[in-house]
């Protein structure tokens, strides 16, 4: 999905930069996730279990916030 996409684009070209060697190491791992659960987790169907993760996907999702 394009609008995804978008998100994670705009996560990496905002956020990315500043983040912690934690973070940036999540994000990685997040992209490596196989797209079904990317999805999930993007469009708040599942939760991941890992908390790094699950920190990353939140500030990805808060960043399309008002």
């Amino acid at each position: 999905m394009r609008e995804l996409d978008d998100l994670l684009l705009r996560y990496l070209e905002e956020e990315y930069p500043d983040d912690s060697e934690e973070d940036k190491a999540a994000f990685c791992a997040v992209l490596e996730l196989a797209d079904p659960e990317l999805n999930g987790y993007l469009l708040q169907r599942q939760t991941p279990t890992s908390e790094p993760i699950a920190r990353v996907i939140d500030r990805i999702l808060r960043r399309d916030s008002p």
